[in-house]
């Protein structure tokens, strides 16, 4: 029997959770977590972000109907701390590949959304949700403030700005594929221009 290939969706997603999962266990290593602590971490930041969209959605959690996406981060994480204790990362090696992460699942996060007929704006907020959430997780578990909570990091910012480039392209009959590329490369350029320029939003200040 002939089984048809994978759609991008679920290929762009398990790029994303090995992404996610790799640049989780780089940030870790200043914690000295032994091998079960980076599992935690590692799965929490791949899996947390699509798991909330599922559940938003009501639809069945994605990597409890399709195991591979848990075999997927496993492998990741135990691979990439094996190496970080092989290799000595620079001060900062996590910061691309979370914006890679960010970018993916931020793609996959919105393209799920319109295949399950979302509105627009809905879609594109799942993508954020989708893109951010399992960096959030990683932080609190490793007691940082989540990037997404720090001034100027152009973060969520960089999310809802790729889903919405993804969904005016969609709209626009330039197909998924493009759609999908132009949406991610949106997201990864904002996040390492504002990393590399220090670009950032305006911070509430009052006046008073």
């Amino acid at each position: 029997m002939v089984t048809s290939p994978p759609d991008l969706i679920y290929l762009v997603g398990m790029a994303a959770v090995a992404v996610n999962a790799a640049s989780a266990v780089l940030e870790t290593e200043d914690k000295r977590m032994d091998l079960v602590g980076a599992v935690i971490v590692g799965l929490a930041t791949s899996l947390g972000g699509g798991t909330l969209r599922d559940v938003l959605l009501g639809r069945p959690v994605f990597w409890l109907t399709d195991v591979a996406y848990l075999v997927c981060g496993l492998i990741t994480v135990a691979a990439t701390f094996v190496l970080a204790r092989r290799v000595r990362m620079p001060v900062g090696a996590f910061v691309v590949p979370d914006a890679v992460g960010l970018a993916l699942f931020t793609v996959v996060g919105c393209g799920i959304a319109m295949q399950a007929g979302v509105h627009w704006l809905g879609a594109s907020l799942l993508g954020v949700i989708t893109g951010v959430f399992g960096g959030v997780l990683r932080d609190v578990l490793v007691n940082e403030m989540p990037l997404v909570m720090r001034p100027g990091t152009l973060y969520a910012t960089a999310a809802w700005c790729g889903a919405l480039t993804m969904l005016a392209a969609n709209a626009a009959g330039l197909g998924e594929a493009t759609g999908a590329a132009a949406g991610g490369i949106v997201v990864l350029l904002l996040r390492l221009a504002a990393i590399r320029y220090r670009l950032r939003l305006p911070t509430f200040r009052s006046l008073g």
